[in-house]
Formats: C-alpha cells, sequence, structure tokens
C-alpha cells in the first residue's frame, strides 16, 4: 500500500471507532479482515497512525478547526509525525486509494499550526472534564504530563528470576537490541518506532521456555516497592491475569505462599498457563464462585495484602490513546467506589504488622490520595509507611528514583514524564496491632 492509501485506511478506522464507539483494537482487526491484501507491514503502519491521530484528537481538531477523522488524521501527520504542508499535500494527493487533495483552508490550517494559547485540555489531549483533576495534581505542569501520555510507549520486559538473570535474558532477545530498565532490577525494554511492527515476543523462545513476561517498568516496581519477602503469606486480591502475581513470586523466590483471586473470574483466565510456563510453585489461584467466601480462612493471616485496584486507567493511556476519550465522569465515581470497598476487604485479611499495598495505575487524587486518607480514617489499626522508605528496595538506584517520581504524604507516584514508565500510585499501610 502508498502511503496515501494507508492514511486512507486510517481515517476509514477512525471514523468507525467513533461511530460505534468501540475499542480501536477491534476497529482495526475488522479493517484487516476485511481487506486481507493488506500485508502484516500495512496493517502495522495503519494502527500505527490511528493510534497516533488518537493520541492527539484534541490538539489535531483545534489546529484544523474540525473534528472529523480526515481533519484528525491531517492534523496529526503535522503535530506528531512533524511533516510539512509539501510532505501531507503529497500523501493526501486524491490519486489512486489516497485521500483527496488539500483544501485551501486545510492547507492553510497546516501551515499555521500553532497551540499557543489553547486550553490545557487541547494543548495535552485529554478530556475536558478532567482538566480540574489533573490540575489539582500536576498544576500548571498537566499540559506536559499529559503529552507525555500522549507519547508511543516501549515495550517492557520482566526477566522472570526464576528462571534467568537479566543478562541471559537479554542475550537471548539480542537481535531486538533491547536496553536495560533505568529503575527495575529485573526489567528490559525495547524501542518502537510509529510505524514499525510490534516484535512477536510471544513466539521468542525465551518467552515461550518463561524467561520473560510482558510488564512494564512501573508495574514491575509496584510489585517491588510493596515489599513482599520469600516465605510470607501474600494475597493478590485483584490478580486479573496475573502479572503482579507472577512477580510477587520471583521476589518471593517461590517461597512461601500466594492466594490469587479476582473478583472476575473471566480476568483470571490466562494465569494458569502463565504460572506454568514462569516455573512459578507458590501460587494459589482462587476462582471466585457464588455465594462463597473464598478468603474466609485467611482473615488476619496475610503478610502483605496486594490490591491492584480497579481504576480509571489515566496511566496507560500511552498504550491505550483510545481509552482516555471513552472515560467519563460517572466511571469515576464508580471506580472511587469500587477502590474502598477493596480496601476494607483486604483490611480484615491482614495481620498485625501485616502490609497492604495499594496500587493503581490512575495519575488522579480520587484515587490516591484521597483513598488513602478516607481509609486511615475509617480503619484506626493501620498507619501509612512513609513512601520514602518504599524506595529502599531499588537500592542504588532509590536517590534518583525518589528525585523522579511524585512523593507525597500518602504515597508516591511514576508518570511518563517523571519516571520515563507507565503512571503507577503506590501506597504501603502498616497494620499496628
Amino acid at each position: 500500500m502508498t502511503p496515501g492509501a494507508r492514511i486512507s485506511a486510517a481515517i476509514e478506522v477512525i471514523a468507525d471507532i467513533e461511530a460505534k464507539r468501540r475499542p480501536a483494537a477491534d476497529a482495526l482487526k475488522d479493517w484487516g479482515l476485511v481487506h486481507r491484501f493488506a500485508g502484516s507491514a500495512d496493517r502495522a503502519a495503519i494502527a500505527g497512525l490511528v493510534y497516533d491521530a488518537l493520541r492527539r484528537r484534541a490538539s489535531s481538531a483545534h489546529i484544523m478547526g474540525d473534528q472529523h477523522p480526515r481533519a484528525v488524521l491531517l492534523g496529526m501527520l503535522r503535530l506528531e509525525r512533524k511533516l510539512d504542508c509539501e510532505a501531507i499535500a503529497a500523501r493526501a494527493d486524491g490519486g489512486r486509494f489516497a485521500p483527496a487533495p488539500l483544501s485551501a483552508e486545510e492547507h492553510a490550517r497546516l501551515g499555521a499550526a500553532d497551540l499557543a494559547g489553547a486550553p490545557a485540555w487541547v494543548a495535552g489531549d485529554y478530556p475536558q472534564w478532567l482538566d480540574p483533576y489533573l490540575a489539582r495534581v500536576f498544576g500548571g505542569e498537566r499540559i506536559a504530563e499529559a503529552a507525555a501520555l500522549a507519547s508511543r510507549a516501549p515495550l517492557d520486559l520482566r526477566v522472570n528470576a526464576l528462571k534467568a538473570e537479566r543478562e541471559r535474558a537479554c542475550a537471548a532477545l539480542a537481535h531486538l537490541n533491547p536496553v536495560l530498565t533505568r529503575w527495575s532490577p529485573v526489567g528490559l525494554r525495547l524501542a518502537l518506532d510509529a510505524d514499525a511492527k510490534s516484535p512477536a515476543i510471544h513466539a521468542e523462545p525465551g518467552f515461550i521456555k518463561g524467561l520473560v513476561e510482558v510488564q512494564d517498568e512501573g508495574s514491575q516496581l509496584a510489585a517491588l516497592l510493596c515489599g513482599a519477602k520469600p516465605g510470607q503469606q501474600v494475597i493478590d486480591i485483584c490478580a486479573g491475569a496475573g502479572g503482579k502475581t507472577l512477580a510477587l513470586a520471583a521476589i518471593m523466590e517461590n517461597r512461601g505462599q500466594i492466594y490469587a483471586t479476582d473478583s472476575d473470574k473471566r480476568r483470571l483466565a490466562p494465569i494458569h498457563e502463565r504460572l506454568e510456563r514462569a516455573g512459578v510453585h507458590n501460587v494459589q489461584v482462587r476462582t471466585p464462585r457464588a455465594q462463597e467466601n473464598l478468603l474466609g480462612d485467611l482473615e488476619r493471616r496475610a503478610d502483605l495484602v496486594l490490591i491492584d485496584a480497579p481504576c480509571t486507567g489515566i496511566g496507560t493511556w500511552r498504550r491505550n490513546p483510545d481509552a482516555k476519550w471513552r472515560v467519563r465522569p460517572g466511571a469515576l465515581a464508580q471506580r472511587v467506589e469500587e477502590q474502598a470497598e477493596v480496601l476494607d476487604r483486604a483490611a480484615a485479611l491482614v495481620k498485625p504488622g501485616g502490609r497492604i499495598g495499594y496500587v493503581t495505575c490512575s495519575l488522579l487524587a480520587d484515587e490516591n490520595g484521597d483513598q488513602v486518607r478516607a481509609f486511615l480514617a475509617r480503619q484506626s489499626d493501620f498507619t501509612l509507611l512513609p513512601p520514602v522508605e518504599l524506595t529502599g528496595v531499588l537500592e542504588e538506584r532509590a536517590p534518583l528514583f525518589r528525585e523522579a517520581a511524585l512523593i507525597s504524604e500518602q504515597g508516591l507516584l511514576m508518570t511518563p514524564r517523571r519516571t520515563d514508565t507507565d503512571g503507577f500510585y503506590v501506597a504501603v499501610l502498616v497494620r499496628r496491632r
């Protein structure tokens, strides 16, 4: 496919996403099924265009004075891909399968593209209703923080310490040019170009043998900062597909016991295969069943309860740029309610001296510090472990990490701009008696 044909295809996919209000991945999959002539490189390039357009939807519409898919795509080429008017016109020339030629107004707007004076939510490319929430956390830096959230994420891998050291895993993946992660002692990172296909990690021998797992560096750090130790009794109460369960098992050196569960048994489906591949032997998966108290026998027995809490997922926008345009205020209110409920459930499971590790992939105070304060007001038996103390597990990396992360009285916050990770919040609460 020509560059122009790829742009036309991306415009078609974006129109489908907006018309049906569905995830970009579903729209791209359906496009590929209908257009089987498109090769893998074409599909990757079209996906890159679609995701970049979604990342820059608000700012692209602003400079073009138009919110339709064509305008958003053309604006993105100027703002994100840094193409000049002539390069864009060469792709939109009305040729076979290419978009119609630029109008005089489109040409003028692309030439004068400027976000000076644009509202923060436009310059930062996020929903307008979220502006006061982000302003509360970041103030005047919210545009820069949101711009980092609109960038393309690298592909991060966690080396499974139960099967390999980082150097061995790095050698096994040398053809993919991995580099060591900045903060995580078990992480590898693969940079991805805008039009490049993501490497088929799941087909790599190192992945099949369990040497590595796909996991953002921030997620790796969240598991590490909770302070699990070999031989402990740990509960992963929102385990989902098991990413942090696997990380905890490696941190605990396969010793002790991890109980992994989730309120939705469908989310647990992949965990069994992942545990087997990783060589994990200290995890008991408890699948929810109607009217059954899955964790009743564990009350006041846990050394650590990890809560990878349900949240708005704002910290993952780099990987899911279409999700930011689907999030609604009602979803925030629902997540806040769910978080309070799971925190109180976790409190009943922790033994004296034990911990709750509260983790979200959100940047909002409502889901982070506010939740911690409200929990401490409800649960007088708990106190907050000073967030600075959590970073000790990073050893020589700790001082620089403390400078990079946003640390408050209630916890620490990682962001793409500050730590070059997905956005993650971590707080650790300790039961005093």
